[in-house]
């Protein structure tokens, strides 16, 4: 599965962050279950790569590794299992190193020399983020412009409200959010339900 089809399989991402491993499958049974089949896990605790072999058993679930910030990041969720690859930004060293693993990569870019670094680099998918605090939906349509090869995942500061918004937005495929996966002990039902109004989005 590329980037592309990734990218299209629900309108939002889950944007998860893991403090306790225990929390990992219910959590991912839950966003599954609500039609959120692929799960970003970050690099941000001591948990998250454990997190993401523990998801990986979940039936239906696609699984890769967010925050990632380097080469040492991205040998690490590949050896933990991580079906796709997501940085908050694009260096030339961890892009080269993505495209040689061939994993699917979703690298940040936040303006056009980030986008022209990555076009170089073979890619044209991409994350807008810090998606509202890098100019919101005004700047990533004057940033799409003269990108027309380019699609989007905006991630930052999107929420239930001003999701449907950036999904009205040919460009954008979908949506990066953490409010589906809310952190601490999972409420399965509860999580379901967001995961199922989410999916719903589209």
């Amino acid at each position: 599965m590329n980037i592309d089809a990734i990218m299209r399989t629900a309108p939002v991402i889950p944007v998860i962050v893991i403090d306790d491993v225990d929390h990992a499958v219910p959590l991912a049974e839950a966003l599954v279950a609500g039609g959120l089949r692929v799960l970003e896990v970050t690099l941000r605790t001591p948990a998250a790569l454990a997190a993401i072999r523990a998801m990986k058993q979940v039936p239906g679930a696609i699984v890769g590794a967010g925050t990632v910030t380097g080469v040492p990041d991205l040998n690490k969720a590949l050896a933990a299992g991580a079906e796709f690859i997501v940085s908050p930004g694009l260096t030339d060293k961890l892009g080269k190193a993505a495209v040689a693993a061939g994993v699917p990569f979703l690298p940040g870019i936040a303006n056009a020399g980030d986008i022209m670094r990555g076009l170089e680099l073979g890619l044209d998918r991409f994350k807008f983020f810090p998606a509202m605090a890098a100019g919101g939906l005004p700047a990533l349509k004057a940033l799409a412009a003269p990108f027309g090869q380019c699609r989007f995942c905006p991630t930052g500061g999107i929420s239930l409200d001003n999701a449907p918004e950036w999904l009205a937005f040919d460009p954008v495929l979908c949506v990066g959010g953490s409010w589906v996966s809310p952190k601490g002990a999972p409420d399965k039902a509860a999580i379901e339900a967001l995961a199922r109004e989410a999916f719903g989005l589209r």
